[in-house]
Parts: C-alpha cells; structure tokens; sequence
C-alpha cells in the first residue's frame, strides 16, 4: 500500500494491491431479483479455492484525467472495463472522493471459461480500491462492495465454506442483508479436481444466460423451490462432516441449475463433449466406491468434489478421459487480502 500526499505542485496518489481467489458454488447462485444491486433470487454456498488467484493493483491519482484498466494481455474489452468503472464509480460515491485511478489486473486462471474469474477478479478489485481510496471496511462490507461488482465476488472474500444471503427486500434493505459470511465444516478435508474441458471464453456470457433462464425458462421457478430445501440439507450434511451427502446435494443443485438453462428459450447449453465424458467418469468412481460428486457453473468445465485422500485418484480417472484436457486439484482456499503482485 503507497500512500502520497497533496499539495503545491505534489500529486495527491494512494496505491494498493490484493489478491483473491476464485470460488464454486455447491448450491448455485442463478438469477437476480435485482439487476443493479446484483440481489440474487436464491441464497447460495460456495468452497473457496487455493488456485487461479486473481492479483489486482489500483493506483488513485489526482493527475489521471480518466480511469485506466489494463490486464496482463493488455487492453480488456470495452465491456469490462465499463464494468470496472461503473465499480469504481460506487466505490468513489462511498468515499466522497472523484479522483480516477489505474487499475492493473491478472488472472492466472482461465477468463470467462466458467471457473469463477469474476468472483476473484471483483473480490480483489473491491479489496484493493477500498484501501487505494482510503474506506475502512469490515468483511461483510467488503463483500456487500465486492456483490456490486459480481455477485459471487460476495464469497471470495472469505475462504473456505462461505454462504451468500440473498437478503430481504429491494433497494437500500436488499443491499444491506444480502452478503456473504463463512460456514464452519471442520470434519471435512475436501478437494475439488478442476478439469478443463475448454478453456475460451463462452458463447453466452452468463449474465445473458441468467436473464434469459430467468425471463423464459418454465424449470427455473422449481429450481429455486428446490434450490431452498438443498442448502439446508447442505447445511445439515456439512454440520455433520458428510461428505457424500454434500457431494450428493452439490451435484443434484448443479444439474438442475442447467436443466433450467436448457428450458430457456432459446435454450442455453453449455455442456460439452467432454463434460459429458468427465460427468460419465465420476458415475464410474462412485461404481468402484470413491465418493467422487461433480459440479459446473456457467460454461463446460467440470469441477469434482472428492475426499482429498482419493484427489490423486479422481484426477488420474478424469485425466483419461481426454489426454489433451488440463487437470488440477484445487483444495480450500484463503479469502481476499491485501498484498501479491500484479507485475505491472
């Protein structure tokens, strides 16, 4: 953290950096009831992961005639960078400060491939322009910051098991109850094997994908009924260190949360020819008795949730499946902090 101070002819400049970490959803996250305040339809709980950090600079400076946003590759879309201004711009309204900043952020996981980029992205975005414009905020008021930016960015600032409350209300009572906050599982040692079945960005940002499911699909209203009865057997079965039952929830969650995707209208498909043969697979383990349960988010990867005693194994198994897909194994991740380098 750098801080400047202002006066005649010195340029007033304040710096921080923060790293975060992507995070799954076991019970999803799908659907807003507000667009603006990102205020989901559904509560959600997530496991925070220890790969694919997300390391972002913010620099505020008083001669910057505009906000500058740059990423390891370059220059970022259009969209996105609209997206982190419209962010700084609430972050600049909290702090009662207009000066521009220049923003520098890495991902060193896959971008818009549905491995959460958005969550750590905006998670350290939030963690960093908070310090870089001087607000001294709690976690809960990281993560309500954070749910502005992307609404799972909520979870990535804790680690670990972390619930997002969807809160109650619109407005000003809406943004203020819905955040995220850990949920303790102490008997469970989990991992998650991330197999990358494609790592480009989707066709169908899951933004679209979300309003359309929601506007049109006929499966979305059961999905979020349902959705309720899964996080409190969710909460049950980490309470009582189950793995299988959390595996077993997380996965019934996950596929039905596509099921309502494939009722939209048109339909959005995001499995693959891979992901069904990942899917496949860990039918197969769980046949030979390893508890193997997988997950997808908005895109064709596929995350496995195993024991991480048997993670060498469920890698091994799912790596068969293609030669050429990539194969990592994730294990509980650390919340959002302050520090890391962006190599500007």
């Amino acid at each position: 953290m750098l801080h400047g101070r202002s006066g005649r002819g010195v340029v007033s400049v304040s710096e921080t950096t923060a790293t975060a970490y992507p995070n799954i959803a076991l019970i999803k996250y799908w659907g807003k009831r507000d667009e603006a305040l990102h205020l989901p339809v559904t509560s959600s709980l997530s496991l925070t992961l220890d790969i694919f950090a997300t390391v972002t600079d913010v620099r505020v400076a008083d001669d910057l005639p505009a906000d500058v946003v740059t990423t390891a590759d370059g220059s970022p879309s259009r969209a996105f960078t609209a997206k982190v201004v419209a962010f700084l711009d609430v972050i600049r309204g909290m702090a009662s400060d207009d000066r521009r900043a220049r923003v520098h952020t890495v991902n060193t996981g896959p971008t818009g491939a549905g491995l959460a980029s958005s969550a750590s992205g905006f998670a350290a975005l939030a963690v960093a322009a908070a310090g870089a414009y001087g607000l001294d905020l709690d976690r809960r008021a990281l993560s309500r910051l954070a749910r502005r930016g992307s609404g799972s960015a909520s979870r990535s600032i804790y680690g670990g098991f972390v619930q997002w409350h969807r809160g109650d209300g619109l407005d000003t009572a809406g943004d203020v109850s819905s955040y995220a906050e850990p949920v303790d599982a102490p008997q469970l040692d989990p991992a998650l094997v991330v197999a990358l079945v494609d790592a480009g960005e989707k066709a169908v940002t899951s933004r679209e994908a979300m309003r359309r499911t929601v506007e049109t699909s006929p499966f979305f209203q059961p999905w979020v009924d349902a959705s309720k009865t899964d996080l409190h057997d969710m909460h049950s079965a980490l309470a009582a260190g189950d793995l299988p039952a959390v595996g077993e929830i997380a996965e019934r969650n996950a596929l039905g949360m596509h099921a309502t995707m494939l009722g939209a209208r048109p339909a959005v498909r995001y499995f693959a020819p891979g992901s069904m043969r990942v899917l496949d697979r860990v039918v197969e383990l769980r046949a030979a008795g390893v508890a193997a349960y997988a997950t997808m988010d908005a895109g064709p990867n596929v995350k496995v949730l195993c024991d991480r005693r048997d993670s060498a194994k469920v890698a091994a198994a799912v790596a068969e499946t293609d030669e050429t897909m990539q194969v990592m194994v994730a294990t509980p991740g650390p919340g959002a902090v302050v520090g890391g380098t962006s190599d500007r």
